[in-house]
This record gives C-alpha cells, sequence and structure tokens, in this order.
C-alpha cells in the first residue's frame, strides 16, 4: 500500500473507532431490547488495525521496526 492510501484507511478507522466507542458507551435502551451489534468489541478490532496501520506508516516513512538480526 501507497502513502496516501494508508493514511485515508488509517483515518477512516480512527473515524469508525470513535463513532464504535460513541455508541458503545450509551445507555442501554431496555424497551429496545438487547444490543444487536458489538460496539466496544468493534472499536478494539479498529484500534487494532489503527496500530498496524502506524507501524506501517513508520515503515513508509523510513524507520525500521521489528527486530532485524546483526550479523
Amino acid at each position: 500500500m501507497d502513502l496516501p492510501f494508508t493514511v485515508t484507511v488509517l483515518v477512516v478507522l480512527l473515524l469508525l473507532a470513535v463513532f464504535c466507542g460513541w455508541r458503545g458507551a450509551r445507555p442501554p435502551n431496555v424497551l429496545k431490547g438487547p444490543r444487536m451489534v458489538p460496539w466496544r468489541p468493534l472499536m478494539m478490532a479498529c484500534v487494532v488495525g489503527m496500530m498496524l496501520l502506524l507501524v506501517h506508516l513508520l515503515n513508509l516513512l523510513g524507520l525500521e521496526t521489528g527486530n532485524r538480526p546483526r550479523y
């Protein structure tokens, strides 16, 4: 993935995580029944994806991440 696409997906995941966090923090409505969408696990999945994309973005910018054996 190139730099503009990575940044775009990162921003989309950030907005989706904020939305899922907002929906998960709302109090449940007893009259409507249980929530059918698991908002908090969806938020955490977005955060994990954002962390992976941040590492990828740092690699695209030239910073080496991870362990490399030194010979």
